[in-house]
């Protein structure tokens, strides 16, 4: 009975290891976003955009986005964050060259904001609740949610007539690169 534990102990973490997707997930290209209602699980896609991916790791290892704002967040399109005043100014400092692709906005989606130049992308992103075809091509994808989308939809909404902006918005409490994860 003792000899089998471990084997089931390994077994069940090797099943863990591999994402919605049904490739093995990679520690070095996942976060862990946690929400006040759970976690969230990215899968970047250095393949679409090695760049953004890059600065969203140094970023997220820096904990850059620890308690920042859900600063904009519009019922059926998408939920932003990412800006360090919270309200949807400032950034990191860095600007990122666009690396667009043919990736579609769809469900999931995380994407880079950014303001009218193609190349103003810094630390603003957005998660996509619905498909946005007209971001298609126009913005950079960089990852997609695998699990934990649930937590995503339970984020407090923005005024619409406002541009979804949100009075006392939820926030992220913590984001980590899962090949850092302390728990």
């Amino acid at each position: 009975m003792i000899s089998r534990f471990p084997i089931a102990v390994v077994a069940l973490a090797a099943a863990l290891m591999v994402s919605f997707s049904g490739r093995a997930a990679d520690l070095e290209n996942t976060l862990y976003m946690d929400l006040k209602d759970g976690r969230v699980v990215i899968e970047m896609r250095p393949d679409l955009a090695p760049n953004h991916v890059r600065r969203i790791k140094e970023l997220v290892r820096e904990g850059f986005y620890d308690g920042l704002a859900f600063h904009r967040v519009i019922k059926g399109f998408m939920a932003q964050t990412g800006a360090p005043n919270g309200d949807g100014t400032g950034g990191s400092g860095v600007k990122l060259k666009a690396e667009f692709s043919d990736e579609r906005h769809v469900r999931g989606i995380v994407s880079m904001a950014r303001a009218d130049h193609p190349d103003s992308a810094d630390s603003q992103f957005f998660i996509v609740f619905a498909r946005a075809s007209y971001l298609d091509g126009k913005y950079t994808v960089w990852g997609k949610v695998t699990d934990g989308m649930l937590y995503v939809n339970r984020i407090k909404r923005g005024d619409r007539a406002r541009d979804g902006a949100v009075d006392d918005p939820d926030r992220i409490i913590r984001m980590q690169v899962a090949a850092d994860a302390k728990e």
